[in-house]
């Protein structure tokens, strides 16, 4: 079943087009890897689906609903919450708070502080600790958990990693596995090639606003994949 469906989606930045014609389809259970250089628009498209940016032309379907027009606290009141870049959190309210305000409006299902914090044991012994307090890793954990709150039907995830250390991107990456193992719809934006590839089942590389590559997980090479991001191929991945 077709969870998300966009077709020939446009985004700007005043006269800076950053998400060119963009269509796919996402299936309810997908794990999509959005891949790409600085600059080649993931951020914004994230942003576009989720409401907080918008779009210039295209179609945004959600479950069958137009909901191109729909502002964000709309759209997360149907299943789409977004992990934002740089996370975002409220940094003088406690990891408990977060949660919980994210909490207050959220649609039925799964997702409560409890199960939350088995699915990032990182945070429960944190949880009276104000985010300001929070290391990176920590904070990540917190952003995603405060996203699972909302009892999203589709999460989307922009830049897990970026800012890091290597060990903290180990343990947010162990507890999004447990998040995918439950079958979370997910579209991934993600700078490590690496981590991108090994979680989804699907890619898509951008650039400069545009398709340049799309397919399966297994089926797409590393050095394919590289080859569509820094543009040595055109679209399609045809030389």
């Amino acid at each position: 079943m077709t969870l998300l469906a966009v077709e020939g989606l446009d985004a700007h930045h005043g006269l800076l087009h950053a998400v060119r014609g963009v269509s796919l389809a996402i299936a309810e259970g997908d794990k999509l890897a959005l891949v790409g250089a600085n600059g080649a628009g993931k951020t914004t498209l994230l942003r576009t689906l989720a409401g907080a940016h918008p779009a210039s032309a295209g179609v945004v379907r959600f479950d069958g609903a137009d909901i191109t027009v729909l502002p964000a606290h709309r759209r997360v009141a149907l299943g789409i919450a977004l992990v934002p870049e740089g996370r975002r959190l409220f940094p003088d309210m406690t990891v408990l708070e977060n949660l919980l305000v994210a909490g207050r409006r959220a649609r039925p299902g799964p997702w409560t502080v409890d199960t939350v914090l088995d699915a990032f044991p990182l945070l429960r012994p944190l949880r009276d600790r104000r985010a300001a307090a929070l290391s990176g890793g920590e904070q990540q954990a917190t952003a995603i958990g405060r996203a699972l709150m909302t009892n999203p039907r589709l999460l989307l995830l922009d830049e897990v990693s970026l800012g890091l250390a290597p060990r903290a991107v180990d343990t947010v990456y162990e507890s999004l596995a447990r998040l995918i193992a439950t079958g979370a719809t997910v579209i991934l934006v993600e700078q490590d090639l690496g981590r991108g590839l090994a979680i989804a089942d699907r890619v898509v590389c951008l650039l400069e606003g545009r398709i340049v590559l799309e397919g399966a997980a297994a089926e797409l090479t590393r050095e394919r994949v590289t080859e569509a991001y820094f543009g040595l191929r055109g679209p399609g991945g045809q030389p």
